[in-house]
């Protein structure tokens, strides 16, 4: 057919090659989008070829053919020829497949952001094509089907596409916009529309509908990208509770912090599916939210359901309409402070114990205006008078009924209803004690502990004992140390004298200086010179990555789990801002509101447990790092200083290095700096 047309048999046999060569390089390459790309492009490349020889009035190959007596057979320049159907990548038809160049990229997809949300409409663009972007960085307000919404980036790199404009619309799950990994590939990467996708699959497998009256499942939220479960640390309502659109109604732990967990759903808390302390996968149902008050307690779990287990049957409900109810209370000792974010700074910033302040939001949690109500210092505003027995707060909404999170363990457990159980905690809270009392039963505060047959003198310590599930937090480092095993590491070892240090730090010191913020300092300024000790390798590429910034991330070991805040271009920064950067970093770790940016970037790592008066030891080289150093504390020796004998500190310095791209002459050039600076140069750490 191709003879058929004349000279048409040389464009239609270099597009049969195209599509050859594309087919038979989808079978090569291992990816799966550029395997997408290569087969679209053969099957591209044959339409082209059939188009040429069978069809030659088609218009837009005007430019290949010429009239059909004066065509001559020659080479066509096919992508100038054939604009609309250019393929990305290729500039020309000579352009080979050799010289593709691959771009490494990922999808922003519109998230659900309520259980009922079909699609989303982007209000704005946060970011714009160009910019950089950091995991937890707002890319976007999304306008659902409940409210506007501000939606994080969990990847980082930078925005190459927008593919769904400002007040365009997009089906959840759909491509929005497209994310790479160099700068230089801003413009490319991704697919050229929005694929319309269905909803995006859960973690968990979709649970079987709840049988009863209708009802509308609260799922286990994606608190981060590498969130596969959740644990439930307390709920903020309970069944039979009225619940609004945005309103609080549970706070999770996720593998990196604790967070509050807003409600999609208007309605009553109908059932309660995983309770206080337990686990869900992600996406699966933890409550179920019925619009009728009626209805609460009639709806059951779904069968096969991928949430914790049912917990056993709740008790009544109790009735909005009942008075004289107890009225929050301040937590007793020991007890869990929940309170907002604004509430605990506002708390910090006034000197004021969160413990003292009776919570008036959901569940008892304390609000910026509870603070603002207290005195400094934490007392509760004082009362005219002093009435007897618990006083309830003005501020407390009537019917509310406040009670510990143990108080509500024990009243399911013994089926006591807890609008009938009087508290005798702060203002009236409802403990454990009061429940078991009202239950019958001995308070657990003076239920007899039973004796060994001989006494010890001393005070047995009550230990632990039988298995403790691993917070998020913990699963995710346990992860990460596994992860140390990939790489090839040795380590290296030196001793540092310390007087010069030393001397320093006592003249730091009265200005806030910590220990901590001179060794970052001291550690970024000996990787300058020696900014192999900085990069990281890179399997997939067979390369070096080296690394601008210098980023020193420091081990902190939080309740519960380890944490490394970066301080970001310490090198750059003077001391005193060094110092004032990490006092804000460990306030914010120790409270849990590190953001993803403040502990992913770092670039090279200290542990230092030289506080602690370990004298030595080696540290496990994080995943994605080429080294990290080990600093033990500084003891006293004897060495010989001008022929005399004399005691001077030292302390021993360990780093640990990927041995894929730093050998043993690297990272003791690195220390053999770092000593000097410590032990001659400290004059540096403060210029």
């Amino acid at each position: 057919e191709s003879e058929r047309e004349g000279g048409q048999c040389e464009v239609c046999a270099d597009s049969v090659s195209f599509s050859l060569a594309f087919g038979l390089w989808s079978l090569v390459v291992q990816e799966p989008t550029m395997q997408t790309f290569y087969l679209k492009s053969a099957a591209m490349a044959l339409v082209v070829a059939s188009a040429v020889a069978f069809t030659p009035a088609t218009p837009f190959l005007a430019p290949l053919r010429g009239s059909a007596t004066s065509f001559a057979p020659q080479k066509v320049n096919f992508a100038a020829a054939f604009q609309p159907v250019a393929l990305r990548g290729f500039n020309s038809r000579a352009s080979s497949i050799s010289g593709m160049k691959m771009v490494e990229s990922s999808n922003i997809a519109m998230p659900a952001l309520s259980s009922t949300m079909k699609e989303g409409k982007i209000v704005q663009w946060v970011k714009q094509v160009g910019d950089k972007i950091e995991a937890g960085d707002i890319v976007m307000v999304v306008e659902s089907d409940k409210a506007d919404m501000d939606v994080e980036a969990f990847e980082e790199g930078y925005l190459s596409k927008i593919l769904v404009e400002e007040g365009d619309a997009a089906e959840v799950g759909s491509t929005v916009a497209v994310i790479v990994q160099n700068e230089a590939d801003v413009g490319q990467g991704g697919d050229a529309a929005p694929a319309a996708a269905a909803a995006p699959a859960a973690s968990a497998p979709a649970a079987p509908a709840a049988s009863g009256p209708p009802s509308t499942p609260i799922a286990m939220p994606a608190l981060s990208s590498t969130m596969k479960e959740g644990k439930i640390v307390q709920w903020m309502k309970s069944e039979g509770d009225r619940v609004e659109a945005g309103d609080i109604v549970m706070v999770v732990e996720s593998d990196k912090a604790d967070m509050d967990v807003e409600s999609f759903e208007s309605g009553w808390i109908g059932k309660i599916l995983v309770e206080d302390g337990e686990t869900a996968q992600v996406g699966a149902p933890v409550a179920l939210i019925v619009d009728n008050e009626a209805d609460v307690g009639k709806v059951s779990a779904p069968a096969a359901s991928a949430a914790a287990p049912a917990p056993s049957s709740a008790p009544t409900a109790p009735s909005p309409a009942a008075s004289a109810m107890p009225a929050p209370a301040a937590p007793a000792g020991g007890e869990r402070v929940v309170a907002s974010p604004l509430a605990k700074q506002l708390a910090e910033e006034r000197g004021i114990d969160l413990s003292t302040v009776a919570g008036t939001g959901p569940g008892g949690r304390v609000t910026a205006s509870d603070v603002e109500n207290a005195k400094a210092g934490g007392a509760a505003p004082a009362k005219k008078e002093a009435p007897k027995g618990p006083v309830r707060p003005s501020n407390v909404p009537a019917g509310t009924i406040m009670a510990t999170p143990q108080a509500k363990k024990a009243a399911k457990k013994n089926k006591v209803d807890l609008a009938k159980v009087q508290g005798s905690g702060n203002f009236g809270r409802i403990t454990e004690d009061d429940v078991l009392t009202a239950a019958g039963k001995a308070p657990a505060s003076k239920q007899p502990a039973s004796a060994p047959a001989f006494a010890s003198s001393r005070t047995i310590p009550d230990l632990p004992d039988g298995p403790v599930p691993l917070s998020g937090m913990q699963v995710a480092v346990a992860a990460n140390m596994m992860a140390t095993k990939a790489a090839p590491d040795f380590r290296v070892s030196r001793r540092i004298t310390t007087t010069k240090f030393d001397e320093l730090y006592a003249m730091m010191k009265p200005k806030g200086v910590t220990v901590s913020a001179l060794m970052s300092k001291a550690v970024a300024l000996a990787i300058e010179e020696h900014p192999i000790v900085n990069a990281h390798y890179d399997e997939k590429a067979k390369a070096i990555v080296y690394k601008k910034d210098i980023n020193i991330a420091n081990a902190v070991a939080i309740p519960g789990g380890l944490i490394t805040p970066v301080i970001k271009n310490c090198n750059a920064m003077p001391i005193m801002a060094v110092s004032d950067k990490w006092r804000e970093l460990v306030g914010k770790a120790k409270e849990g509101k590190l953001v993803p940016d403040e502990f992913t970037t770092g670039t090279f790592t200290i542990s230092n447990l030289g506080m602690f008066g370990v004298s030595q030891f080696g540290s496990l080289l994080p995943a994605g790092s080429g080294s990290i150093l080990a600093v033990g504390g500084a003891l006293p020796t004897v060495q010989m200083v001008n022929g005399v004998p004399t005691e001077v500190k030292q302390m021993e310095v360990t780093i640990t290095c990927d041995h894929r791209h730093i050998y043993g002459a690297d990272a003791a050039m690195f220390l053999k700096t770092l000593a000097e600076i410590l032990e001659t140069r400290t004059i540096e750490l403060v210029m």
